[in-house]
């Protein structure tokens, strides 16, 4: 059973903004970590209750190569997952879980 997965608002802000902190600083590095997100998100699709369960029905798995954390709910009626954001881990913790 694969779950489909769908980006808030803020995620959608979050991943438009760090691909183009990417680019600038190469078209590789951007490539990369679409590529991670695009791993990591169908891991996540795949066996989404696996990953911690941190606070409340928020759960988070971090990319592998980057300092994100994918936070995401799941609703397990609809089979999909919701990320709520695309956290740089040297961010504010209080924005974690918006």
């Amino acid at each position: 059973m694969s779950f489909q997965y769908q980006l808030h608002e803020h995620a959608q802000e979050d991943y438009e903004a760090s691909i183009i902190w990417y680019m600038a600083r190469g078209t590789r590095a951007a490539e990369n970590f679409v590529a991670a997100v695009d791993y990591t998100l169908a891991l996540i699709c795949t066996s989404p209750t696996r990953w911690h369960n941190k606070y409340n029905n928020y759960y988070e798995l971090g990319l592998k190569k980057y300092p994100f954390k994918i936070i995401y709910t799941i609703d397990k009626a609809s089979e999909t997952i919701t990320v709520i954001s695309i956290y740089h881990q040297k961010r504010s913790p209080l924005k974690k879980y918006r």
